[in-house]
């Protein structure tokens, strides 16, 4: 009987002590939302200024999960995560993935976050959830300097052009066909190939948003940005869901939009966009 006993103490004791290691590990992680205490975050590699592949570390650059060639990723999406890991304590991991494979990866578990220019638009708050805004922006037209449409003080005036921009995004599913009279061609697979589209003359204008434009213009000096902001009868009509841009995370993960929450609603407009220019001042000339 004494053996039962002591058996039965001992096996308590086991069960006791498992259950503290367990309470211990769900407790640090409920901190963070961030088991393992690494960020893995995906984004394209290829959206200048939001994100780049460098071929070095410059400027604050971080290693690009399972690059076969060394590469490093940069942009405001890093610099941002950055910003996130030091507050939360996680290391930061970057993982490239195709703009149609970021919504998939976070929804399985293989990544935790998508920091890639995402707007929080209410489609893609059915299948993810957002933290943020960690950016706010606006919607413009670029085109060659010296094309017809270089004077356009609004969207009419736009009428009658060949136009593009990138595939599965607000500019082209909403703000395109807005335009009336516009050609629109197939959509670009992603924004290096928007931006040559408009480059070679393929197009006659793009739609993007103001940050993507900006960085533009310092590659291709030759290209020129309309900003129809301050014509509000005649410009884009997008919501606030489609210019604020987040950060998307799994499906009922609050621990981790919380505690970027926390970090996000330290920062301002202002702070977001001295990031940004800090961003676009670094991107290289080439940024792929």
């Amino acid at each position: 009987m004494r053996k039962i006993v002591t058996l039965l103490l001992a096996c308590a004791l086991l069960l006791g002590l498992c259950a503290c290691g367990s309470a211990s590990k769900d407790s640090t992680s409920a901190k963070t939302g961030v088991e393992d205490g690494v960020l893995t975050v995906a984004m394209e590699c290829a959206y200048t200024p939001y994100n780049w592949t460098q071929t070095d570390d410059s400027n604050g650059a971080v290693p690009i999960k399972n690059s076969t060639a060394n590469e490093y990723a940069n942009g405001y999406d890093v610099m941002m995560a950055k910003k996130l890991c030091e507050a939360n304590g996680w290391k930061l991991e970057v993982e490239r993935l195709d703009w149609d494979s970021l919504i998939p990866a976070v929804q399985t578990g293989d990544i935790d976050a998508i920091i890639a220019g995402q707007s929080m638009t209410a489609e893609r708050m059915k299948e993810i959830d957002f933290a943020g805004p960690y950016l706010y922006a606006s919607i413009v037209c670029l085109t060659k300097s010296d094309s017809k449409f270089a004077s356009a003080t609004g969207i009419s005036a736009l009428s009658g052009g060949t136009c593009t921009s990138q595939l599965g995004t607000v500019w082209y599913d909403t703000c395109l066909p807005q335009i009336k009279g516009a050609k629109i061609q197939s959509a670009s697979e992603n924004a290096p190939a928007m931006l040559m589209a408009v480059e070679s003359g393929t197009v006659d204008y793009v739609c993007t948003d103001m940050p993507t434009a900006q960085a533009a213009v310092q590659a291709y000096p030759d290209l020129k940005i309309l900003d129809f902001s301050s014509n509000t009868a005649d410009n884009f009509k997008v919501s606030d869901e489609q210019i604020n841009i987040g950060i998307g995370l799994r499906k009922g993960n609050t621990t981790l939009k919380d505690a970027m929450n926390k970090v996000l609603s330290t920062m301002t407009a202002d702070d977001f966009n001295k990031l940004m220019s800090e961003a676009i001042k670094i991107q290289p000339v080439t940024a792929s």
